[in-house]
């Protein structure tokens, strides 16, 4: 039921769910997803009509009332007063919408990402699951229903992502919020709003961990890689010894090995951690660096190239594993070495971690540890590559 009372700003910002008069025909209209809307009621023909004035974010209480006397005025001299709002549509800026939000939210984090796969994976997601149910409404429109109705098909059957489409949305409406177009909560926040009408993401999916050789077979792995001498072969090699991520191994350029300190350097811009990463390289994987230059070619620095010349696709790493090890994923090497380690060394573990280039969790052990233990780090690695080639 609406109120009849004079409106004041602050009321008009913290207004409950409702129809609230303004007088003079002018309402402030609240919906239940908490934005809000100016409405002009009128009688034509003896029917009641409503004209939306457009939402508080963008036409404040005294443009409203400005508006509605033009209405009014326009009515007392038998005009249709549509026309007034027509005018004055045609003379204001065009509100911003969801997706026009979205648009500024992914070129302003742009040049923060390490590469421009991230910028498209958020412009992609968007473009499949979000825009096309609310690209059009200004972010203040948006509301807990539209927020449910996206996320609810994907919810238990592609719960990753409908993971990451809800800290989107968010981070969109957010991204809103602070440039003044929304003032309502955000409704797909999740603490204290969407946890309260959906089950918590790890309660519907399961967690699928990389499959790993256990690290007893990687010796005979190895060895069967070692009989091999082209790229790909290689490559997985150099993987497995180093125990680094198959992406900063494929991307590898000469540039980055300093063979005589033996280390190979790489650069922040290609670690999950976006810090600079030195790896020890023991003789094994010197040796493979010694195989991979005799095949070097001209036409690029990469150390592991495809074969035109690009980087190397996991799909080539993944033909050559699976030749000699089906079910095992390239990442599960990093959880054999790490569970040999464990159980087969005395080398602490935050000298294993060192050597995974894992990001220490612990902001106030983080603090007192400056070193990156590279000297401890190489007598592991020498340690895991001599384990690795033992049945050779």
């Amino acid at each position: 039921m609406a109120t009849e009372k004079k409106l004041s700003p602050r009321f008009v910002a913290t207004a409950p769910e409702g129809s609230h008069s303004d007088g003079g025909n002018l309402y402030l209209r609240v919906r239940p997803g908490g934005s809000r809307a100016w409405v002009f009621r009128y009688k034509a023909a003896g029917k009641v009509r409503e004209l939306g004035l457009g939402p508080t974010h963008s036409r404040g209480l005294a443009e409203a009332r400005t508006i509605a006397a033009a209405m009014r005025n326009a009515i007392l001299n038998g005009k249709d007063p549509a026309t007034v709002l027509a005018r004055t549509s045609s003379a204001a800026e065009k509100p911003k919408t969801f997706a026009d939000c979205a648009s500024e939210l992914i070129e302003s984090k742009r040049p923060g990402w390490r590469n421009a796969k991230h910028a498209q994976q958020w412009a992609n997601t968007l473009r499949d699951y979000v825009l096309p149910a609310i690209g059009e409404k200004p972010p203040a429109d948006v509301g807990i229903a539209d927020v449910k109705a996206i996320l609810l098909p994907l919810w238990a059957t592609k719960t990753e992502t409908a993971t990451r489409v809800r800290q989107r949305i968010e981070a969109v409406l957010d991204y809103a919020a602070v440039h003044g177009l929304c003032d309502v909560p955000n409704p797909a926040r999740w603490k204290g709003c969407l946890d309260k009408v959906l089950p918590a993401p790890r309660k519907v999916t399961r967690v699928a961990h990389h499959a790993a050789a256990p690290y007893a077979d990687v010796p005979r792995i190895t060895a069967q890689l070692a009989i091999q001498d082209h790229v790909s072969a290689l490559a997985l090699r150099f993987i497995v010894l180093t125990a680094c991520r198959s992406g900063e191994a494929r991307a590898a350029t000469w540039a980055e090995i300093d063979l005589q300190a033996r280390v190979w350097a790489v650069p922040a811009s290609r670690m999950k951690a976006g810090r600079e990463h030195r790896v020890p390289l023991s003789d094994a994987a010197v040796a493979v660096l010694a195989q991979a230059q005799a095949l070097r070619r001209v036409s690029t620095d990469l150390i592991f190239p495809g074969a035109r010349d690009g980087v190397l696709s996991d799909v080539a790493i993944n033909k050559v594993l699976h030749a000699v090890a089906p079910g095992v994923t390239v990442h599960g090497f990093r959880s054999s070495f790490r569970v040999w380690a464990e159980e087969q060394t005395n080398f602490p573990r935050s000298v294993t971690e060192a050597a995974l280039a894992h990001a220490n969790q612990d902001r106030v052990e983080a603090a007192y540890q400056r070193s990156d233990l590279f000297e401890r780090r190489r007598e592991l690695m020498a340690q895991w590559a001599s384990y690795c080639c033992a049945s050779r």
